[in-house]
């Protein structure tokens, strides 16, 4: 009985023993990674730390983790999404294509880091003039610059200074205040759009809700850098016959969809009506009066008139709407804004009523009785 209980305690020691071991082993694969990532003096004293489990790190976290100072290079996306050896690893906000065409410019919110360097971590907003002030360094001109030619700036002049041996500097666009472009005139919702990496102006349009009813087929297009030499293009409208009128759209563009022009023509016409003129087409008069619908039966075609603004104010000019038809005289082009109008005939309006008075009174009589 004794030598029972003298095994079952044996037993009961060499399992504790065993599952103290196996704590311990466990604790000894974990701490070192966990020093690795924060940066204590554990990882420092690792000689070959464990390769982290897949999945633990991801992208630019994980070789920035695993890589020493010395060995360390910029990945392609650190220039929005990399964070820093002592911050967790972050998801980026926008894509490389996008990262490679942003600008710095006046406004901008940045936030420049050193790897290795953790008090050199700071926001800074750019200036109108396109210059930040850094510590150690003063202040460095990045306006008009990628992120990725800002980072080897600011890595030169560390160097330069030997502030820093073999800086990495990364810089994180935060708050990009001018990345965008105004879109106004005839679109359905003007406005400002922010314009990140490449767009085509079909994109923008298209944001913007589009050309309204009244827009023509020409739009201007002004250049922050260059306000005084606006650009005229004509609206794309098919991309395979004219590719090039889909333009890449800048930071600070202003878009300007310009209103196509109108004709009125009033009097006795069919439709008294607006017609929308584009800017690159021709109209004429007896165009105009084909449009409507053509004269009335009562409208007086040599007393038309062509009314149009002018700098000085309105002129008259006479309309022979009957020599133009039998083309014994030329057609007129006409402009935005010009009024076509058609009288009425009195004597052909006399004669109308007079003939309507005889045919009632005949219908009165044919129904008629006694």
């Amino acid at each position: 009985m004794a030598s029972g209980r003298w095994v079952c305690f044996f037993l009961l020691l060499v399992s504790l023993v065993y599952s103290i071991d196996r704590q311990a082993a466990a604790q000894s694969v974990t701490v070192p990674a966990a020093a690795q990532v924060a940066g204590t003096p554990a990882a420092q004293n690792t000689a070959s730390p464990p390769t982290p489990a897949p999945g633990a790190f991801s992208g630019v976290a994980a070789k920035e983790v695993a890589a020493p100072p010395e060995s360390l290079t910029r990945p392609a996306a650190q220039s929005v999404a990399q964070p820093t050896a002592l911050s967790a690893p972050a998801t980026p906000l926008l894509p490389n294509s996008a990262i490679d065409q942003i600008r710095i410019s006046g406004g901008d919110l940045l936030n420049i880091s050193v790897y290795g360097v953790p008090e050199f971590q700071q926001d800074v907003r750019v200036n109108n003039g396109g210059d930040v002030y850094l510590p150690l360094v003063g202040y460095v001109q990045l306006g008009g610059l990628s992120l990725d030619q800002a980072q080897t700036v600011i890595e030169n002049r560390l160097r330069e200074g030997e502030f820093v041996n073999n800086p990495h500097v990364t810089v994180f666009l935060k708050d990009f205040v001018n990345q965008s472009a105004t879109v106004t005139g005839e679109v359905m919702r003007p406005g400002v759009y922010p314009i990140l990496g490449s767009r085509r102006l079909l994109e923008v349009l298209a944001s913007a809700g589009g050309p309204s009813q009244r827009a023509g087929k020409t739009l201007t297009i002004t250049h922050r850098d260059h306000p005084d030499e606006p650009v005229k293009l004509n609206l794309p409208t098919n991309l395979e016959k004219d590719p090039q009128d889909n333009i890449e759209v800048l930071p600070g563009d202003t878009i300007v969809v310009n209103r196509a022009g109108l004709v009125y023509v009033v009097g006795e016409v069919q439709r008294p009506s607006g017609l929308v003129m584009d800017n690159n087409e021709r109209m004429t008069v007896m165009q105009a009066i084909a449009l409507v619908g053509g004269p009335t039966s009562v409208a007086s075609m040599n007393s038309a008139k062509l009314i149009r603004s002018t700098g000085t104010g309105r002129e008259e000019q006479p309309l022979q709407l009957t020599k133009m038809l039998a083309a014994k005289q030329p057609d007129i082009e006409l402009k935005p804004d010009d009024i076509i109008f058609v009288p009425a005939s009195f004597g052909k309006k006399a004669a109308k009523r007079s003939v309507e008075s005889v045919l009632t009174v005949t219908q009165s009589l044919a129904i008629y009785r006694p």
